[in-house]
């Protein structure tokens, strides 16, 4: 018997962010499995982060590597399922206005839809405690 699984197109601002989509295809069309359209599970609740970030930018670069690598890493808090949405801040004169100074700027995106920004986490910290920092913000 054959599953069938529909995705919708999407637009997305970079490359990296199709690639992540269709990593998660599997465990998305499995996770479908467990709730409905209508349930309210707190377990399956979507997670977000948003990248602020521009091209050419080292520490933007460096940030985006090592939070692929923490999506990745097995842990009793794993974040397989966050689905990472890297802006261009160069795209959006809102965006440059805001974060022009602060690159990278990571922000979790709450269940209303508003952005928190996270703490900005050091260039220096390893891929393990990238993750621990944020599965940390996702539990609050």
């Amino acid at each position: 018997m054959a599953m069938v699984v529909t995705v919708a197109r999407l637009p997305y601002s970079s490359a990296v962010d199709i690639t992540r989509r269709r990593a998660r295809l599997v465990f998305n069309s499995l996770s479908a499995k467990f709730t409905s359209s209508s349930s309210s599970s707190s377990a399956f609740t979507s997670r977000k982060l948003v990248l602020y970030s521009k091209p050419g930018c080292c520490l933007c670069d460096g940030l985006k590597e090592k939070l692929h690598a923490a999506f990745s890493l097995s842990s009793p808090d794993p974040l397989h399922d966050v689905d990472l949405q890297i802006r261009d801040i160069t795209s959006n004169v809102e965006w440059e206005k805001a974060y022009q100074y602060e690159i990278p700027v990571l922000t979790r995106v709450l269940p209303d839809g508003t952005e928190e920004v996270l703490p900005r986490l050091s260039p220096r910290l390893g891929v393990e405690m990238i993750q621990k920092k944020i599965a940390a913000a996702f539990r609050q």
